[in-house]
């Protein structure tokens, strides 16, 4: 099959090794910040026809996380690609030690529909800083942005370095019988179960990112007012359709109806009608159909009602809800916060730990003692406390799931790291070496040993 000649032709092109030089990834990284930024309306046009995102949204949850992406690489690969001297140790004296970050070869990177550029982009780029030849497969959900990504970078860019593999799930399958060096895959944890087996079949290492229930906690000791506003701007951003966004509310009992009145009130503030620059459609109608059956009538709180000729699901708020409720069985991945009310703050953490390690987790509170039983007690990804989603922003922090939400991370130095092999080198002298290590041996020489190590 024509993909198949594509990757051996990237196998043929990375054994000449021009991939690792700086300079030649420094090139081609400027190309694609060149070729973003002038084609940034064909972007926008597409990912708008998609689910109706807005230019302001894609830019600030695309665009710009993957300039910032192409700026961090170009910006420090020098330091990034330099051996790292290490310690050498006294058995392996007179010596120096060095660890190389060696580009893997070729990659794939399977992207996901909810945020279509970033999440098939960045991991891209880190995978071109670390010396890589790429092969990228975008979802063919999002259809448009999948078009647009291949036009952009199959015009521009020899495909024996970098190619985008356009198709729906018989070509993803194929994709997967093929050897890669490394598959990178974002996603629900379904497929990414079968990712993990079919990379199993070649020895392939594998970074999933996930997804997960990622609660939102806020107790008594929070800013009210702030926990409301950075709630519903994290979880109804894309409505919804966010692997960090948080997926139900943990209130403290003596503040949830007081609390519940704020979310409403940024809710109408934020004005999250059908067709406004703020708010997204539902990408396509198997997610409504699926959103839509887990609206419990009897427990709306606010909200509830939808178009499924808009494919608009209005922000809604459900409660009182139970952990043994339908909608806490599963991500929701949607416009929907359910919400959950506790008398105490330990037994609340304690019914987290019971679910599967979210990807995401926020604590909203200014109480010392409850911030560090939160992050000692807990495991996730990565989070927040008293903000949401913003720890995807900083590119020194590592971005990935634990358990069921994932494996491995990237992001900054850890994305070119993930697509990197650490290669260790120890160099030594060729005079002064005792001879202890050699037979004959004899209780001196042992002795000598248990000394040295």
């Amino acid at each position: 099959m024509e993909i198949e000649k594509i990757l051996l032709s990237q196998r043929d092109f990375f054994k000449t090794q021009q991939t690792k030089s700086p300079a030649f990834r420094k090139m081609y990284l400027e190309k694609l910040k060149k070729l973003i930024i002038s084609n940034e309306n064909m972007l926008c046009e597409a990912i708008n026809r998609d689910f109706g995102k807005s230019k302001f949204d894609t830019f600030t949850t695309e665009l710009s996380f993957i300039l910032n992406d192409i700026d961090y690489y170009i910006r420090n690969l020098k330091s990034l690609s330099k051996p790292k001297k290490v310690r050498t140790n006294l058995v392996n004296q007179l010596g120096s030690s060095k660890v190389y970050a060696e580009p893997l070869g070729c990659v794939l990177v399977i992207g996901a529909w909810n945020y279509p550029y970033q999440l098939s982009l960045s991991p891209i780029i880190a995978a071109m800083a670390a010396g890589n030849c790429c092969l990228l497969k975008p979802s063919e959900i999002a259809e448009n942005t999948m078009k647009a990504m291949a036009s952009l970078i199959n015009e521009n860019f020899p495909p024996e370095y970098l190619y985008v593999y356009e198709g729906g799930i018989e070509e993803t399958t194929a994709l997967l019988t093929l050897k890669f060096d490394k598959i990178f895959f974002t996603g629900s944890t379904k497929v990414g179960k079968i990712i993990y087996k079919a990379a199993a079949e070649h020895l392939t290492p594998v970074t999933l990112e996930l997804g997960g229930k990622s609660p939102a906690i806020v107790t008594k000791d929070a800013n009210l007012e702030i926990a409301a506003k950075r709630i519903v701007w994290g979880k109804f951003l894309n409505a919804g359709q966010t692997c960090v966004a948080p997926d139900y509310l943990l209130i403290e009992e003596t503040i949830q109806e007081q609390f519940l009145e704020m979310i409403r009130k940024y809710i109408k503030e934020f004005q999250y009608e059908p067709g406004s620059e703020q708010y997204t459609r539902i990408i396509n109608q198997r997610n409504f159909q699926r959103l839509v059956r887990l609206i419990d009538k009897e427990k709306i709180y606010s909200g509830g009602n939808f178009d499924e000729e808009k494919l608009y699901i209005e922000p809604t708020i459900l409660n009182p809800i139970d952990w043994s409720d339908e909608i806490m069985q599963e991500e929701i991945f949607g416009p929907l916060l359910p919400v959950i009310s506790f008398q105490s703050y330990n037994a609340a953490l304690n019914s987290v730990l019971e679910l599967e390690k979210p990807l995401a987790a926020y604590l909203f509170t200014h109480n010392a003692e409850e911030k560090e039983i939160f992050t000692r007690k807990l495991s996730f990804g990565g989070g927040c406390i008293n903000d949401t989603v913003m720890h995807l922003s900083n590119d020194n922090l590592p971005f990935g799931g634990v358990g069921s939400s994932g494996i491995g991370n990237y992001h900054g130095k850890y994305g070119f790291e993930t697509f990197s092999h650490q290669k260790a080198v120890l160099e030594k002298t060729t005079w002064g070496e005792p001879d202890i290590k050699y037979p004959p041996y004899s209780e001196k020489k042992l002795s000598w040993i248990k000394k040295l190590l």
